[in-house]
């Protein structure tokens, strides 16, 4: 199966071109288009119960998507908000992803959910990640562009902007500062993040968009 993230950095977008026999899982309503040769089958992701707990406390829909073909062919799958994709491959590791990240896998990728701790919910993180392992490519998105660090220590991320990251990674919330500066800084709660590992950011977030509007709207 070929597959190519087009549209780069701003609108990207996954073009697959799947062969006989090739089947890739996608988050409901990732796609964008299909050849006529492709078929689609709707289930709950991880069956009846964990649908409902990825509904509820990981932000993600009840329902993937299996699509598959017998003659090949052709199919794009995007995200809902403008930004960037990144594709990486599982190879029996594992990686959490905030809510909402995730869009598609290929069927050897286990879809889970991971506790991420009651402060995360407090930050409005959720109480849950999303967590992909096992082996195989794996699709996930984020607003705005996506850059990647390695974390040897510790570093403190915006909330908001943390988007991926490896289980050897550690996150909690605190002030940015003392409490005047979180305040009046307009920092408020951040994310301190310690490695070891890897951690993927995005460069915008919805959390910014929406004070950035409601400052405009009067």
């Amino acid at each position: 199966m070929q597959h190519e993230i087009r549209n780069r950095p701003a609108f990207a977008n996954i073009h697959l071109h799947m062969q006989r026999g090739d089947r890739i899982i996608a988050e409901a309503g990732a796609m964008a288009s299909m050849s006529s040769s492709i078929d689609i089958h709707t289930r709950f992701s991880g069956g009846f119960v964990r649908g409902l707990l990825r509904r509820g406390f990981g932000g993600e829909s009840m329902f993937v998507n299996e699509f598959s073909t017998e003659t090949g062919g052709e199919l794009v799958l995007t995200q809902p908000f403008p930004g960037d994709i990144e594709c990486l491959e599982l190879d029996g590791t594992t990686l959490f992803l905030q809510p909402g990240a995730f869009i598609a896998c290929e069927p050897r990728v286990r879809l889970g959910l991971g506790w991420a701790g009651v402060r995360m919910a407090i930050a409005r993180e959720g109480l849950f990640r999303m967590r992909v392992s096992g082996r195989g490519l794996v699709w996930f998105g984020a607003y705005g562009g996506i850059f990647s660090r390695e974390v040897t220590d510790e570093i403190i991320v915006d909330s908001g902007h943390l988007v991926a990251y490896e289980p050897t990674i550690g996150v909690r919330i605190g002030m940015a500062g003392g409490v005047f500066s979180s305040f009046f800084s307009q920092e408020g709660l951040v994310t301190r993040v310690r490695g070891p590992g890897r951690i993927y950011l995005q460069s915008r977030s919805f959390g910014g968009l929406a004070a950035w509007a409601n400052a405009h709207l009067w």
